[in-house]
């Protein structure tokens, strides 16, 4: 029996621009030593470019043979194809550790899509963060770059070990 209390789900608080829970989540993953204004403003701006891409080329922000026009869907639709469905966990069994694949839960798969897309945007040299952001957003919209590569491998990984998903508990 677990010794450990529930884990307290907290409330999170809209962001002041555009009333979004996922836009807050986003600026909490961004923000580095408590300074929420420079993530805010990091984020706003990524978003902010990423209309700007909309506006300059209408034809890649085509999903389901409807054109988007709002970049709040974008971004959603960008995370959406970020998040991982199984990852890898060891287990002990009989002394011997093996990699479980094992589904992810709602709130991780989140967590983790965007802790990707913070940990690549912020490797993109050469440009600054609101643009490196909103590069990692619209790649991952089409289905291409860092974050998207990171998923596979990490679905590759899990069908590998397919095997011993008879451990997974």
């Amino acid at each position: 029996m677990s010794r450990r209390g529930k884990a307290v789900v907290k409330r999170v608080t809209l962001d002041p621009k555009y009333n979004s829970e996922l836009v807050a989540h986003m600026i909490r993953v961004v923000m580095k030593d408590g300074k929420k204004t420079v993530a805010e403003r990091i984020v706003y701006g990524a978003i902010d470019k990423v209309a700007e891409k909309m506006k300059e080329d209408p034809s890649k922000f085509v999903k389901d043979e409807k054109a988007l026009e709002d970049p709040l869907e974008v971004v959603a639709a960008a995370i959406e194809n970020m998040k991982p469905q199984v990852e890898v966990k060891t287990r002990r069994v009989g002394g011997t550790t093996y990699p479980v694949p094992v589904p992810i839960a709602a709130n991780r798969q989140l967590s983790l899509a965007l802790r990707w897309a913070t940990q690549f945007a912020s490797a993109r040299h050469g440009m600054g963060m609101p643009a490196a952001v909103a590069a990692e957003l619209v790649d991952a919209f089409q289905g291409q770059g860092n974050v998207i590569k990171k998923r596979d491998d990490v679905h590759k990984m899990a069908a590998a070990n397919k095997a011993f998903a008879h451990y997974a508990w």
